[in-house]
C-alpha cells in the first residue's frame, strides 16, 4: 500500500508524459544519440536531487523545527501550484531559452523533473515511514518512477508520434487533476493532525 501510494504520487508529480513536449523542444537540434544521452543525464540529475533530499532532508527539517503536518501542508500547496500549471500550461517555449549549458541538467533534470513538488512529496513519504523497511519501500517507489521517467524520455519521439500534441495535452490535464486531488489530501491530513494535536 505504501509503495503504491508513494509510486503513484511521485509519478504524477514528475509527470513523465507531460514533460515529453518540453524534452523534445529543448533537444530538437540534437541527434537521436544525443537525445538518448540527454534523457539519461536528466534522469540521473533528478535522481541525485530527490534522493539527496529524501535521505538528508529530514535532518534539515529537524534542525529547523518543522513538523510533519507543516511539511504536508506546504507540500500540498506546492503540488496545487504544479497541478494548476498542468491544467493551465503557459504557451509553448515561454520562459525556456536554449543556451550553451547542457539542458539535461538545467532545466530538465531540475527544476522540471526534480522540482519542489517531487522533493516535497518524497520527503513527506519518507517522514511518514515507520522503520527502515518502509523507508526503503519509499525509495524503491522513487526508483521505479525514475526508471519509467527515463524510458518515457528515451522513447519520447515514439510516444509523441503515437499520442500527437492533443493526446499529450489530454494526458497532462488528467495528471493535473489527479495531482490537485493528491494536494488537497495532503493539506487535509496536515490540518487534521493540527486539529487533534495542535500546531
Amino acid at each position: 500500500m505504501l509503495f503504491a501510494s508513494a509510486f503513484v504520487t511521485i509519478l504524477v508529480v514528475m509527470d513523465p508524459v507531460g514533460n515529453v513536449p518540453v524534452f523534445l523542444s529543448l533537444t530538437r537540434d540534437q541527434k537521436a544519440a544525443q537525445q538518448h544521452r540527454a534523457a539519461l543525464q536528466a534522469t540521473v540529475v533528478a535522481a541525485s536531487v530527490v534522493y539527496s533530499f529524501a535521505l538528508f532532508g529530514q535532518e534539515v527539517l529537524h534542525l529547523l523545527g518543522i513538523s510533519v503536518a507543516a511539511l504536508e501542508v506546504a507540500g500540498g500547496l506546492i503540488l496545487i501550484a504544479a497541478a494548476l500549471e498542468l491544467l493551465h500550461p503557459p504557451p509553448t517555449g515561454q520562459g525556456r531559452a536554449q543556451g550553451q549549458a547542457n539542458v539535461a541538467f538545467v532545466p530538465l533534470g531540475t527544476p522540471l523533473l526534480a522540482g519542489p513538488g517531487a522533493i516535497a512529496a518524497t520527503m513527506v513519504y519518507v517522514r511518514r515511514a515507520h522503520g527502515i523497511g518502509e523507508v526503503f519501500t519509499v525509495l524503491g517507489a522513487l526508483a521505479a518512477v525514475l526508471v519509467i521517467l527515463y524510458l518515457v524520455l528515451r522513447f519520447s519521439g515514439v510516444l509523441s508520434r503515437l499520442l500527437h500534441d492533443n493526446g499529450i495535452e489530454l494526458v497532462s490535464r488528467i495528471v493535473g487533476l489527479l495531482l490537485a486531488a493528491i494536494a488537497v489530501q495532503l493539506i487535509a491530513t496536515g490540518a487534521q493532525f493540527w486539529a487533534v494535536h495542535g500546531v
